[in-house]
């Protein structure tokens, strides 16, 4: 066999490689696509289609939130040439350092990529600039929307939209999300997400070499429309919800209010509040800063992730849970003995409904005594131990101790506190009724949200159940129905709800809560005064109406303002009077609730 010669070897191998590389721009230059849109893209622009967000009305069909068009002016630094600098500062009123700044700062996120150089230009700066914009090579403007707000009420159910940050972009799976864009972040806005933000499209438009629009590229072939975001019909009474909002002025607190039948929120009220237009727009950040550091906590969502004790009306779950149990009957009386607790004026002794009617704190001494102590066990100590499991076990099936579930992010659940949580306080079997005696009237270390208030008026109104709250009741053109909504039983006979329902109208028609009482409007209600170890008392009340086929019940609470029977009292009653009325005629509660001078 003849041995090639060195040369040959070296001929052959250049030969080889030379034809590998013709193979190559053959497939590269007729065969791929890749390298030809490479090259278009050098005069193809891709253009993002931002979806209209899906609107926001309420129950009767008032738009609360909507989009109004706003324009951000992008850059590719690349193609920035032989720009007049002044002329460009001059059209888009900013400064020669500051156009330096964004152009830097433009160039670090990349030199080929557009991303924003100006963000929220108005309609008029937009109108101004529209017919030059092509002699700005490397500038374009892309169009958008943001939230706006017609009635400045429900900021925090309602939530807003923000710039997604590094960590959202991060845990965004779907790779949905682009850095600039906006997402939900609080509110019904971040519940459904989702839904409302609709999905983005793009459009591929060609220009010349001085960057002026000629047309879409390939007849608009490769284009893909945009899907506007669903709208979303939410169950809040506007004229409730303003109205709350209107009588919690410069109070701290909470309003809920829920149709009982259906559990759909009619008003959610959290006070302080702040208008929605603040969060949106160019000043977004400087109007969240500010927000931010307010004493108060404006931004806070009272409603649902307050936890406060829930002082007296708290007497009606031990109500209940005794009259289940049978250590109690309507007919069981107790004196008001005030070496046990303290106590305000009032007959003694009193029977069940007596004790609700005026509040009395001795008579719920022993009724929580009865339903934790009923000598299961020889040990005291075991003995309460077993009937604080019942006990919790009751609470549990009211919704306490956990979230309800509403529809809005951020729910807390308040504190059930069970035989482990004093086991790690107190160390087990240490600790006994008189050490958690606190708990008879609705105080220590037990907590509820002013929703969950809410929620157990929506279930005494209906005899023993409840439906989740929430909000939303349409998304798009589907309805959200109540059978769709969870139903929960309480395991308690309606006959004792029936007795706790006719005791809380005895409090309003002659006990605690008179000031909740309407003419011709049979009302149900319980007032507390929940004690305070850093100021004045909260004031809080719970109620329905009217007692039969109940439209509505609602929680109030008033922090800092006292006595139940006062501020919280009188502001469910003008609610009630509001929503099943139209109309308010006690001009002078409602401008003793408006004063606020509750102490006097």
């Amino acid at each position: 066999m003849m041995r090639l010669h060195r040369s040959h070897v070296i001929h052959i191998t250049f030969i080889s490689v030379g034809l590998i590389f013709l193979t190559k721009l053959f497939f590269i230059q007729v065969l791929s696509d890749e390298y030809k849109l490479a090259a278009e893209k050098n005069i193809v622009q891709p253009v993002v289609e931002y979806p209209h967000r899906g609107a926001i009305c309420d129950r009767h069909g008032a738009f609360l939130v909507y989009n109004v068009p706003i324009y951000d002016l992008m850059v590719i630094p690349k193609e920035v040439k032989h720009l007049d600098t002044l002329a460009f500062c001059h059209d888009f009123g900013i400064s020669l350092p500051t156009f330096h700044q964004l152009l830097e700062k433009a160039k670090a996120y990349s030199h080929v990529k557009p991303s924003v150089f100006i963000k929220n230009l108005s309609q008029e700066t937009w109108a101004q600039v529209q017919d030059h914009i092509a002699s700005y090579l490397g500038f374009f403007v892309q169009a958008r929307t943001v939230r706006q707000y017609p009635t400045p009420t429900l900021a925090h159910t309602l939530g807003y939209v923000g710039e997604i940050d590094a960590q959202q972009l991060t845990s965004d799976s779907l790779s949905y999300y682009r850095k600039g864009d906006l997402i939900g972040i609080s509110g019904l806005e971040k519940s459904y997400e989702k839904v409302l933000r609709g999905e983005r499209g793009v459009r591929y438009q060609v220009s010349d070499a001085r960057g002026i629009v000629q047309g879409s590229f390939k007849g608009g072939s490769l284009d893909r429309a945009s899907v506007p975001g669903q709208d979303l019909q939410i169950t809040v009474d506007t004229s409730l919800q303003t109205y709350g909002e209107w009588l919690m002025e410069n109070k701290l607190g909470s309003i809920v209010a829920i149709v009982p039948q259906t559990g759909e929120i009619l008003a959610l009220v959290s006070s302080p509040s702040y208008d929605p237009n603040l969060l949106t727009g160019k000043n977004f950040g400087t109007h969240f800063v500010a927000l931010g550091q307010d004493a108060l906590a404006p931004l806070f969502h009272r409603p649902i992730m307050a936890m406060y004790p829930p002082g007296s009306i708290f007497k009606l779950y031990q109500s209940l849970i005794a009259l289940q149990e049978k250590v109690i009957c309507k007919h069981t009386s107790h004196a008001c003995d005030r070496r046990l607790l303290n106590c305000h004026p009032h007959g003694s002794p009193l029977n069940l409904q007596g004790a609700i009617k005026y509040s009395c704190n001795p008579y719920f001494y022993h009724v929580f005594r009865s339903i934790i102590n009923q000598k299961v066990s020889k040990n005291t100590y075991e003995d309460t131990r077993i009937g604080l499991e019942k006990w919790c076990g009751y609470l549990r099936e009211f919704g306490l101790g956990a979230v309800l579930g509403i529809d809005l992010p951020g729910e807390k659940g308040g504190c059930v506190p069970d035989p482990q949580f004093y086991d790690r306080i107190y160390g087990k079997g240490r600790w006994k009724a008189s050490t958690i005696r606190s708990l008879d009237i609705g105080q220590g270390e037990l907590l509820v949200t002013p929703l969950q208030m809410a929620n157990f008026a929506a279930t005494v109104a209906n005899r023993g159940y409840y439906y989740t709250p929430h909000l939303v009741r349409g998304i798009g053109a589907q309805s959200v129905l109540p059978k769709e909504v969870k139903k929960h039983e309480v395991a308690i006979d309606r006959t004792h709800f029936e007795l706790i329902a006719s005791a809380m109208q005895e409090a309003v028609e002659g006990g605690t809560a008179w000031r909740a009482r309407i003419k011709e409007i049979a009302i149900c209600a319980k007032t507390g005064t929940v004690e305070n170890t850093h100021g004045a008392d909260h004031s809080v009340c719970i109620a329905f109406a009217p007692r039969e086929h109940p439209q509505i019940a609602l929680a109030v609470y008033v922090e800092n303002a006292g006595w139940g029977a006062r501020a919280a009292a009188s502001i469910a009653s003008l609610l009630i009077e509001q929503y099943l009325t139209g109309v308010v005629s006690r001009s002078w509660l409602q401008s003793y609730v408006r004063k606020g001078e509750f102490f006097h």
